[in-house]
């Protein structure tokens, strides 16, 4: 798991559990759930790394839709829908994609 030295196993597994079925992803849940929400400036972006997986320094929609899986390989992708929300959340200036201070401040929302 890429957020190993990050987080605790535990925790990423609850927050994983608490948002299976389709639909039920919510972005501020999971960050608190998983503990991202309570960690460093730092710490959130060396997340916002393991998440950018193509290093375009910024996390994009398909980028998005595979959230959970950069957790736990196997992880649901986010449906269309939550992927959305969560964009909308995040891109605070509309350029369609969510950049690093984007990324802080929406874990600490």
């Amino acid at each position: 798991m890429a957020f190993s030295n990050l987080l605790h196993d535990a925790e990423v597994t609850a927050a994983l559990e608490a948002c299976k079925a389709a639909g039920s992803f919510d972005h501020k849940k999971f960050f608190s759930a998983c503990g991202l929400a309570h960690k460093s400036i730092d710490d959130l972006k060396k997340a916002f790394a393991i998440i950018d997986q193509d290093k375009s320094g910024f996390i994009e929609e398909d980028e998005l839709k595979l959230f959970l899986q950069n957790f736990k390989s196997g992880a649901r992708p986010l449906n269309d829908a939550e992927t959305k929300v969560f964009l909308k959340a995040g891109d605070t200036d509309g350029d369609g994609k969510i950049g690093v201070d984007e990324f802080t401040t929406l874990v600490k929302a």
